[in-house]
C-alpha cells in the first residue's frame, strides 16, 4: 500500500495527464469579455499537483490572492507555481478571506463535497476537480442544495468535456446533426497495478464507478442529458489492492461496465477499469438518429458549425488531459464574468457522478436494475 509522501516531489507520470501546450489556432480570435480580474484562491497541491495545472495563474481575468495545502512544503510549492505570496494552512481558513471571490478545489476526492459546501457557505464561487461527490447520495443532495441556496457559480472540471472529439460531438448535437442519441459509449481505462499515492490512501481499492465522470461525459457532454436507470456488471480483480479484504471500501472490482438508460430514451455503455493493461485514456463515441461520431462525423447533415474548440487567451495553454485544462478554467472564469451558468454546472456534475454511485450499487447486487436520482438547473 502506497502512503502519502510528506515532502514536495515532481508529479508522477500518470496516464492521461500529458501536457498539450498548444492547439491549432488556440488563441486566434480571442476577445476578452471584461477587463475585471476575479480574485481566486487555490486549494490543493497533492501528487497530481492539480492546484497549478489548470492555468488560473496565467489567465488575464484572474488574480490569485492566496493558496492552501495541508502540508506546508506543498503549500510553498503551490504558492511558487501560482506566483502568489499569501498562503493559508487549510481550506477552512482560506475561505474566510473576504478578498477571495472564487476558489478552485483540488483536494482529495473524499473531501470534495464537504470542501465545496464550506466554500459556498462562505459566499465563494466554486470550481472543483472530479468527482463532485465520493460514493454518497446524501452528499450529492447536500451539495445540490448548497449550490442552489448560495446563488454562486459552481463548476466541476470534467476534462472530457473539452476533449476535441467530445467538443465536436456537442457542436454537432446542438446543430441537429445527430438527432436524439440512440446509443453512446464512454470508456475510462486507467491501469493501476499499484494505486497512485493519495491523501490517506483514498485511491487504494477505489470502486471504478465512484470515479465515473471521464466515461459518463460521453453522453451528458454532447446532450446535456442524464442517466435514468442502470444495470452494472463488475469483474473481480486479480490485483491485490482491488481485492475486498485489502481496501477500506470492501470493493471486489477492478472493472465495472454500466449499461444505462438515458434521458432521451436511448442506451449507453460506460466502462471504468483499473486492472486492464494496454490502450488507455478517456474516450467515447455516439450513434444518433441522423448520424454517428466514431472519430469523425458520418451522417445526414451536410452543413455543420466549426468543430474547433473556442479560442483561449494567448497566455493560457491548453494543458493536460487532452488539452482540456485551459478551456475549463476559461469557461469557469468567463461564466462568472458573464453571470451565466457554466457548461459543467451542478446538475451536469451530479448527473454524471451519481449515476456511477448507483452503478456500483448495482454491481454489488449482481447487475440489478436501479433507478438513478435526477438533477436539474
Amino acid at each position: 500500500m502506497l502512503g502519502l509522501p510528506s515532502s514536495p516531489q515532481a508529479a508522477p507520470d500518470i496516464q492521461g495527464f500529458e501536457e498539450l501546450a498548444e492547439t491549432r489556432g488556440s488563441s486566434q480570435g480571442w476577445q476578452p469579455v471584461s477587463d475585471r480580474k476575479i480574485r481566486v484562491g487555490i486549494i490543493g497541491y497533492g501528487v497530481c499537483q492539480f492546484g497549478a495545472a489548470f492555468g488560473f495563474q496565467d489567465h488575464p481575468n484572474v488574480e490569485i490572492v492566496a493558496v492552501s495545502d495541508l502540508i506546508p512544503e506543498r503549500c510553498e510549492q503551490l504558492a511558487k507555481a501560482c506566483r502568489c505570496s499569501k498562503t493559508y494552512p487549510s481550506l477552512e481558513e482560506l475561505v474566510l478571506d473576504d478578498q477571495i471571490e472564487a476558489v478552485f478545489i483540488a483536494t482529495d476526492a473524499p473531501s470534495h463535497a464537504r470542501h465545496c459546501i464550506e466554500a459556498l457557505k462562505r459566499g465563494k464561487h466554486v470550481a472543483c476537480a472530479v468527482p463532485a461527490v465520493f460514493g454518497s447520495l446524501e452528499d450529492a443532495e447536500e451539495l445540490y442544495e448548497a449550490v442552489k441556496e448560495s446563488g454562486r457559480t459552481y463548476m466541476m472540471f470534467e476534462t472530457s468535456y473539452f476533449h476535441q472529439e467530445l467538443h465536436a460531438m456537442r457542436e454537432i448535437y446542438r446543430a441537429g446533426g445527430f438527432g436524439k442519441l440512440v446509443y453512446a459509449e464512454g470508456e475510462y481505462y486507467h491501469y493501476m497495478p499499484e494505486p497512485i499515492p493519495s491523501f490517506k490512501d483514498w485511491r487504494v481499492g477505489l470502486p471504478p464507478q465512484w470515479y465515473p465522470t471521464h466515461s459518463n461525459a460521453y453522453f451528458t457532454g454532447p446532450t446535456g442529458g442524464s442517466y435514468t436507470e442502470v444495470s452494472c456488471m463488475g469483474m473481480p480483480s486479480v490485483i491485490e489492492h482491488l481485492m475486498p479484504q485489502n481496501n477500506r471500501y470492501q470493493n471486489p472490482f477492478g472493472t465495472e461496465i454500466a449499461l444505462f438508460r438515458t434521458s432521451e430514451g436511448g442506451s449507453a455503455r460506460m466502462a471504468v477499469s483499473w486492472d486492464t493493461p494496454g490502450f488507455s485514456g478517456e474516450m467515447g463515441r455516439v450513434r444518433g438518429q441522423k448520424g454517428t461520431y466514431y472519430g469523425q462525423y458520418d451522417g445526414l447533415t451536410n452543413e455543420l458549425p466549426s468543430l474547433d474548440r473556442p479560442p483561449l487567451p494567448p497566455t493560457v495553454g491548453a494543458g493536460g488531459h487532452g488539452g482540456s485544462h485551459g478551456y475549463l478554467t476559461d469557461e469557469f472564469i468567463t461564466a462568472i464574468l458573464q453571470e451565466r451558468t457554466p457548461l459543467v454546472n451542478i446538475a451536469q456534475a451530479l448527473n454524471m457522478t451519481v449515476a456511477g454511485i448507483v452503478a456500483h450499487q448495482s454491481a454489488l447486487r449482481g447487475g440489478a436494475l436501479l433507478k438513478i436520482p435526477q438533477y436539474k438547473m
